[in-house]
């Protein structure tokens, strides 16, 4: 009998002391970034481009700070790349035969490297795509005499629209401390459409003086949804009609310097119906003077989220709230639809130095630590939440970026709210090198893995590939996801899309079969993860091009 009750004590005790399930964490690499990462985008399956401003960073490339350079997600370390104009606040996006086109930027030199730069302020720079996993050999390309754009613009957005083309929206001439003093409220395109002219936009005219960095998304029929201060419209890009929508309720303002973020939530088949969510930003007069503006003002737990039909635009804006206030945050899709919510802080404003009371060279302060989870078909009051979350050992304040990566984890960097590279024990928001990811719990287990896929897929065609579904998985729930990871700036990820695709699996497990969107409306041509979500462990991804791959203009 002793022999059985100790035996069952030993099992009670191996049961007490068993590990818990894998949960959300924080790694941090310990290489660093070597240039302040305050714009992102994932360029290859292996590889991220970072940009700075022209500063002093401590990576170098031809005897000069570099301000471009590209992450390897396979060795988390770093190689520079040599930028010729200077990138600050600029924003880009893929073109359709996946070339990423930085667009704009900072108007200003910099003193401390070689002053025959020229000026970013109408920059093109074009990465096109390169086979190196590593980066080794990759390159930037810069023409500022004969490729530029016909408007200078510090701070605008850009998207790419349905025939492949960059879309690009507003900014300012000049550099501007805090609001926007010398606007540019014009569209353009890139390639050039209109003759190289830029259209003014009225609604941008509107949306002063708080306009800057719009949030924009490619509705999926073709139209274009904007955010800017508090103001929304529809733009068809076809007839040129801005068609004004609600505004964002109770005064929230949300786009630069009073930074919240906006996302176009998951397209699902049959109707691709679009919603837009918009969370976080200040409920203050955007023309209250800077001076009287403090980094202890509190920002909104508002999330304001409307259906972009007929019927969605009648019912309006629906209010939600967050878990706690948020200036600067973040909203990144995951793979099973999801919304990651994270970066910035609880109170104050983007930009460097301009409110009255600052906080060294903070507008903010008060960093937000803890990511949050957004559930889009949760019922309200219950679609964020934070439980299981880490705390983030690194504040991520005004310049940070967050990216979904191709292997299905979130890369996480920058934050340098100062004029320069400014680091130091007694600086309370640094210039931050240090890279983390926050890692899913499906990191730590055993995940699907899909097969061969056709390293272009048709629009509204139907494929089957080889998958390898784990025995654990009961596969009763099973999403593909077709994504655009977007371009990280400013609080906002332009670009970024998740489109689900109809798929069912083979009775064996053994194949997968999917249908892709109808067109490049619903999905603009260009190129794509497609992501396997099975019982909510996802795999990493396969990179495709969606459509031809041609150059833009294409409809196919």
């Amino acid at each position: 009998m002793r022999s059985s009750f100790l035996a069952f004590g030993l099992l009670a005790a191996g049961a007490r002391a068993a590990p818990a399930a894998p949960g959300w964490r924080f790694d941090v690499k310990a290489s660093t970034s070597g240039i302040v990462a305050l714009e992102a985008i994932v360029v290859s399956p292996t590889l991220v481009l970072f940009f700075d401003r022209a500063s002093d960073d401590p990576l170098q490339i031809n005897n000069h700070s570099a301000w471009g350079a590209l992450w390897d997600l396979q060795t988390s370390t770093v190689k520079p790349l040599d930028v010729l104009t200077n990138s600050f606040c600029a924003s880009g996006a893929l073109l359709s035969n996946g070339s990423m086109v930085s667009i704009g930027g900072d108007p200003r030199l910099f003193d401390g490297n070689p002053a025959i730069h020229p000026n970013g302020n109408a920059g093109i720079r074009i990465f096109e795509p390169c086979a190196s996993p590593s980066g080794d050999g990759c390159t930037l390309f810069e023409d500022p005499e004969n490729l530029h754009l016909a408007e200078n613009r510090w701070y605008p957005s850009s998207i790419r629209i349905f025939d492949g083309s960059l879309m690009i929206v507003g900014g300012t001439h000049v550099n501007a401390a805090f609001t926007n003093v010398d606007p540019a409220n014009s569209f353009e395109f890139f390639p050039p459409k209109d003759g190289g002219v830029p259209r003014p936009s009225a609604f941008l005219e509107r949306a002063l003086p708080a306009n800057l960095f719009p949030r924009i998304f490619a509705l999926p029929d073709g139209r274009i949804f904007m955010v800017a201060n508090n103001q929304t419209i529809i733009y068809d890009i076809e007839t040129g009609v801005e068609t004004p929508l609600p505004d964002i309720p109770n005064n929230v303002r949300v786009t630069n310097p009073i930074d919240g973020s906006a996302i176009l939530l998951p397209l699902s088949p049959p109707n691709y119906t679009p919603e837009i969510l918009v969370c976080g930003g200040v409920a203050v007069d955007a023309d209250t003077p800077p001076d009287q503006l403090s980094s202890q003002d509190v920002a909104t737990t508002q999330c304001s989220r409307m259906e972009v039909t007929e019927a969605g635009i009648a019912r309006g804006w629906q209010v939600e709230h967050m878990l706690e206030p948020r200036v600067m945050p973040e909203l990144v899709h995951l793979p099973n639809g999801q919304v990651l919510i994270t970066n910035g802080g609880r109170t104050g404003y983007a930009a460097v130095a301009s409110v009255g009371q600052p906080v060294g060279n903070s507008n903010a302060d008060n960093a937000v630590l803890t990511p949050s989870l957004y559930t889009p078909d949760a019922a309200p009051g219950r679609r964020i939440s934070n439980a299981g979350m880490p705390v983030s050992p690194v504040a991520r304040m005004y310049h940070s970026t967050v990216t979904l990566t191709p292997q299905g984890n979130f890369l996480i960097a920058g934050s340098n709210p100062n004029g320069q590279t400014v680091v130091g024990p007694n600086v309370k928001f640094p210039s931050e090198f240090r890279v983390t990811t926050l890692d899913p719990p499906f990191m730590f287990v055993d995940r699907p893995v899909i097969g061969r896929v056709p390293s272009k897929l048709a629009f509204g065609r139907t494929f089957t590939v080889p998958v390898t579904i784990p025995r654990n998985l009961a596969a009763r729930d099973i999403k593909v996801s077709l994504m655009d990871l977007g371009f990280s700036s400013h609080a906002f990820h332009s670009g970024a899309r998740l489109v689900f695709m109809t798929a069912r699996l083979s009775p064996d497990r053994r194949s997968l079969t999917f249908t892709t969107p109808p067109n490049g409306r619903v999905y603009p041509p260009g190129p794509a993860f497609v992501f396997l979500t099975v019982d909510d462990v996802t795999s990493e991804s396969v990179m495709i091009m969606m459509g031809s791959g041609n150059a833009p203009p294409t409809l196919e």
